[in-house]
């Protein structure tokens, strides 16, 4: 049987358990351009400043189970949501 190919984290649904998404897994295969997009990502590194962000215990746990299915560190994530938006609200004024 062929795996399907996954072109978007966007396709990778949120799992209930470990079991679904071993099955979803065994089913599909990630696209080798948008895992290496991951790696290269999760490895630029530049100067940073902390910040404290308040935020609903609920929301934060739907964010790192979202991040966790995408093989990614929720923090990466929150940040590169951030960037993306603020990309497109510049591009919008």
């Amino acid at each position: 049987m062929a795996q399907s190919i996954v072109n978007s984290w966007d396709e990778v649904p949120l799992f209930d358990n470990e079991q679904s998404e071993a099955g979803f897994w065994l089913e599909n295969q990630i696209e080798l351009r948008l895992m290496e997009g991951a790696k290269t990502a999760a490895s630029e590194v530049s100067e940073s400043v902390t910040i404290t962000l308040r935020m609903d215990p609920r929301m934060l746990g739907r964010i790192k189970r979202l991040a966790r299915s995408r093989f990614l560190n929720y923090q990466s994530m929150i940040k590169q949501w951030l960037s993306e938006r603020m990309e497109k609200e510049l591009r919008e004024r």
